[in-house]
């Protein structure tokens, strides 16, 4: 369990020295220290204050990666609670979102935004966050000045809605104590020091740009460099130009990169420097992660992280601890369990669905009593996936409990068939999933896309080479594009549906 001690989001920025640089800014040249980064916080929640915002009241935050972000995402915990949204949202869906968090104010830029700006008339104030010499303000805010009384520990810094592919978003609130202890947690897990220079290159309307990227390195008065969107084609001069010792990213962002490395090429300038690459939010294949070893020179480290946890959950040690490809890792300052459908905790090596338990994890969604009785056991948060520990402790997913192929009986793990199709030298991504079927109720289907010609016939040979019959795939639809979230996380139901509709 955690030892690490909570405090205020703006406490974890105030305790480092004033004189470091927190920020990086790579197009405008922009670096902002500790201090700044400080008062500007306190400055823009004071804003807050003037334009309504009280204790626990959210505000909508509709902006691309950058020092807006940051800052208004940080004084927004302080005078009430931030709820950042992906600006890439349409008119409906900031709507729902304005409307389910009963967001009193939404801050977006100076210009565009019109979506945003649509969804909230009517409905949120509007906010403008304005930065010039690398101080960001609010533009829109009126009535008299006001200072942002400071919250506790306790209070809800930041909510978030859950990904999940079907039903209603939950609402997960996040307190202060909850993500200082994550951010704590990831800190540790990598021995960040002040001397770390992390690149974000994960949205900062999701944990994982957050808490893992942002908040763990602001903890240990390192350094943030935040682009204001992912380029492969710009990543590693940034990484050269800025120092970078470590990103984290899904395994589409390294997948992007390693679609720029030629066979046998030498390491990209800059990437000598980092000490690690970090890979967490939806599942890196251990040929993924060899190809990034070999062409990056870094340990490439896989991590399990969801929102109720305040991200992180287990990870791959540092060398030289053991790293195992296809695992992610014991437990990082959060306990973890298998568990039966019962509440029965099982033993090592057994299969069932994987339960958590900390000071980073919630003790429960908003209003939300349904799912609070079926997510929490005797003070365990069930995850919904299924996994395995085994007698060393390290934790290997398996799947989505709701995701798992039944064929006749047969539990098929999808993910398992995702990396054997990904050892293809052809393949450069798949999603297996469960398709309707007469007579066995469900049948093995896959998408796929290639990075070189390939049939369908030879795919499925590749994986018969390699599995049982009954796990291979009957149907392999070979495509140009697979759906993801904006954070990069395939939903697989929703490429079933998209699929199996498509084939009907």
């Amino acid at each position: 369990m955690s030892t690490a001690q909570p405090t205020t989001l703006l406490g974890l920025i105030k305790a480092v020295p004033g004189d470091r640089t927190a920020i990086v800014l790579p197009e405008d040249n922009v670096r902002v220290t500790y201090a700044s980064l400080a008062t500007q916080v306190q400055a823009v929640a004071d804003q807050l204050a003037a334009a309504g915002i009280g204790r626990g009241q959210r505000v909508g935050i509709a902006l691309p990666n950058g020092l807006p972000t940051i800052v208004s995402f940080l004084a927004a915990s302080v005078a009430g609670t931030a709820a950042p949204l992906n600006p890439a949202y349409r008119e409906e869906e900031f709507r729902f979102y304005l409307e389910d968090t009963d967001a009193k104010v939404l801050i977006v830029p100076p210009d565009g935004a019109e979506a945003a700006r649509a969804a909230a008339s009517g409905r949120a104030k509007l906010l403008t966050a304005e930065m010039g010499g690398g101080v960001v303000t609010l533009g829109g805010v009126s009535g008299p000045a006001k200072t942002a009384s400071a919250p506790a520990i306790d209070d809800t810094a930041l909510v978030l809605h859950t990904s999940g592919s079907t039903g209603r978003p939950k609402r997960v609130p996040l307190s202060h104590a909850n993500l200082t202890i994550s951010a704590a947690n990831v800190a540790a897990t990598y021995a960040l020091t002040p001397e770390d220079v992390s690149l974000c290159v994960m949205p900062l309307f999701h944990v994982h740009g957050l808490v893992a990227s942002t908040l763990a390195t602001l903890k240990t008065g390192g350094t943030v460099v935040v682009p204001g969107k992912f380029s492969p084609l710009s990543f590693w001069r940034t990484v050269r130009d800025t120092g970078a010792t470590w990103y984290s990213a899904v395994p589409t962002i390294h997948q992007m990169l390693l679609g720029r490395v030629s066979a046998g090429s030498a390491k990209p300038a800059g990437a000598e420097k980092l000490r690690f690459i970090r890979s967490c939010s939806a599942s890196l294949s251990p040929q993924t992660m060899h190809d990034l070893e070999a062409a990056f020179g870094a340990p490439v480290l896989e991590a399990y992280g969801m929102t109720e946890a305040a991200h992180q959950m287990s990870s791959n040690p540092l060398p030289p601890g053991t790293r195992q490809p296809g695992s992610v890792g014991p437990g990082t300052g959060v306990k973890i369990s298998i568990m039966d459908a019962a509440g029965k905790h099982l033993k090592s090596g057994e299969r069932g669905e994987v339960v958590i338990q900390g000071p980073n994890v919630i003790t429960g969604y908003e209003n939300n009593a349904e799912a609070n009785a079926s997510s929490f056991t005797d003070g365990w948060f069930r995850t919904g996936d299924q996994g395995v520990i085994d007698e060393r402790g390290y934790l290997t997913l398996v799947g989505r409990l709701k995701e798992l192929i039944n064929r006749g009986g047969e539990k098929i793990s999808p993910r398992e068939i995702d990396e054997v199709l990904l050892t293809h030298p052809k393949v450069a991504e798949a999603v297996c999933f469960g398709m309707p079927h007469p007579a066995w109720g469900e049948e093995v289907a896959a998408v796929v896309v290639l990075k070189e010609a390939a049939t369908e016939a030879e795919l499925i040979a590749h994986c018969k080479s390699q599995m049982a019959d009954f796990k291979c795939p009957k149907k392999i639809h070979i495509t140009e594009t697979i759906p993801r979230t904006a954070t990069g996380k395939i939903q697989r139901r929703v490429v079933a549906e998209a699929f199996t509709k498509a084939a009907s």
